[in-house]
């Protein structure tokens, strides 16, 4: 016989062996076509747009969610020879609302800009720390650097 135990939010649920040899009794409710809940995708079988669809991202409830609906919806529902052409008005606005929520909505060139400055910051402490020399070589090199000759610029010839 199982038991059940109840541990604050959570309920524990102890089955036997005896419990888990006798077949399943649950039902199983079909699922209903109509129910406007049901994920179906980005477009539901009405042709409506599906705002719950996670393929948004939450574009459509964020602070410019309202400008993200009309420029998507324009454009979806757009009937001219280059699709949406006639929603520059809307997609307009839409980036004028993301851009006063630069934290929510960093423009493509900032993440770019943002990962190469991650990368250069990463390939110079690299470039620092396998480029400095010990003091011995150090000192080796800077002799080098002092004994090379510079080119006669006087004219003479060597012979």
């Amino acid at each position: 016989m199982s038991s059940v135990r109840d541990e604050g939010k959570d309920r524990i649920i102890f089955v036997t062996k005896e419990d888990h040899a006798t077949p399943s009794i649950a039902e199983l409710v079909e699922e209903d076509p109509n129910d406007p809940y049901e994920e179906g995708g980005l477009i539901l079988p009405t042709g409506e747009i599906n705002w719950n669809c996670p393929c948004l991202g939450g574009m459509a409830s964020g602070p410019c969610g309202t400008e993200f609906k009309d420029a998507f919806s324009c454009f979806h529902y757009s009937k001219e020879e280059v699709k949406g052409s006639d929603c520059l008005e809307q997609f307009s606005a839409m980036q004028e609302c993301m851009q006063r929520y630069p934290e929510l909505y960093p423009q493509e060139d900032e993440k770019v800009q943002e990962q190469e400055r991650s990368s250069e910051t990463k390939q110079t402490s690299q470039d620092s720390a396998s480029a400095e020399p010990s003091g011995a070589d150090s000192t080796s090199a800077t002799k080098q650097d002092s004994d090379t000759t510079q080119p006669n610029t006087e004219g003479s010839v060597e012979s």
